[in-house]
């Protein structure tokens, strides 16, 4: 396969590694968008090919065109190489607006290209068991839905600066709501379309940031269920966790153990459905580029697509919406 990086930041570096320990034999392209002609001090580059213009990325033709640089900058980047009919990889969020999203994903219908976005806790093991038993019926019909997140900014990326980052800066998609959307996007998943949205979002803290760095979202979905999510960049211990509750019994997810916890009315008790050690957290993202592959090179179903992307985009800007107008948005 003919890889194509766009920016290398800490996600991109990740996809790198993971291209390099899957398909040793592929070929790589880094395009650094910026102008200046800089090399990485870390050696991350060694062995790619960097170029610093679309037309030099797009020679040798891409397979696959990975785009991890900022949200901000997806949508443009996007539609040049499905008008040169590239297939794409998109990193979460799609955008920071819904500006050109759906001219992009009109044009990918239209040139037969795949567009797969990043939406990596789909491929964790234990939210696909938490999925399956969903839709097995062992807890019956969805009644609600809850799902929080929450760490401490400054110990996201350890090694830089948390205030020059793409989470603290509004410009380039920062803030809670956008870069903690896994949590928007695996709701979703569970109990359907969503249409009505409530939120408040603020910077309370003292972080030096100009986003927001909590919010406290209400969604009602299409089949009646409700749901709350709560998003933070404040929490100095980690915390990750899903509660669904049904009308035969309830399911809960532990991100800090992986733990998958089953309760149904009929036995009247808990049972672990999944129960190890944390899992590595690296395994979802080589699931999630060796599926992209598979979609790229069997011109399969994305596991996310594109409309996908776009449909949590809309739920997420409909909760800043929300919190700044201070009423409910009607999706």
């Amino acid at each position: 396969m003919r890889y194509l990086l766009v920016g290398l930041g800490s996600i991109g570096k990740r996809h790198l590694a993971n291209i390099r320990k899957t398909d040793p034999q592929g070929s790589v392209t880094i395009w650094h968008t910026h102008t200046q002609k800089s090399g990485s001090s870390d050696g991350s580059t060694a062995g790619a090919r960097v170029v610093y213009s679309f037309d030099e990325a797009i020679q040798p033709r891409p397979d696959i065109a990975l785009i991890t640089s900022p949200s901000s900058t997806h949508i443009p980047i996007a539609k040049k190489f499905v008008s040169e009919k590239i297939d794409l990889f998109i990193e979460k969020p799609l955008s920071i607006d819904l500006d050109g999203t759906s001219e992009l994903l009109a044009l990918a219908t239209a040139n037969d290209v795949r567009i797969i976005v990043g939406y990596n806790f789909r491929y964790h093991r234990p939210l696909q068991i938490l999925k399956q038993c969903i839709d097995e019926g062992k807890i019956g019909r969805i009644i609600s839905i809850h799902a929080e997140v929450g760490q401490y900014l400054p110990e996201w990326r350890p090694g830089t600066d948390y205030r020059t980052s793409v989470s603290a800066r509004r410009a380039l998609g920062g803030g809670a709501v956008l870069e903690l959307s896994h949590e928007l996007d695996y709701v979703r998943w569970f109990a359907g379309e969503v249409t009505t949205v409530t939120a408040v979002t603020d910077h309370i803290s003292s972080l030096e940031i100009d986003v927001e760095d909590t919010a406290e979202i209400i969604l009602r979905f299409e089949n009646g269920a409700m749901g709350s999510v709560h998003l933070d960049m404040v929490q100095r211990v980690p915390h990750r966790h899903c509660r669904v509750i049904g009308s035969k019994g309830t399911i809960t997810w532990d991100g800090n153990t992986d733990a998958v916890m089953l309760y149904t009315a009929a036995e009247g008790k808990w049972t672990a459905v999944h129960q190890t050690e944390k899992l590595d957290r690296n395994v979802m993202y080589i699931e999630e580029l060796q599926q992209a592959v598979r979609c790229v090179r069997e011109r399969g179903t994305p596991v996310v697509s594109g409309e996908d992307g776009r449909r949590v985009l809309e739920i997420a800007l409909a909760a800043l919406q929300s919190s700044r107008e201070q009423r409910c948005i009607q999706l």
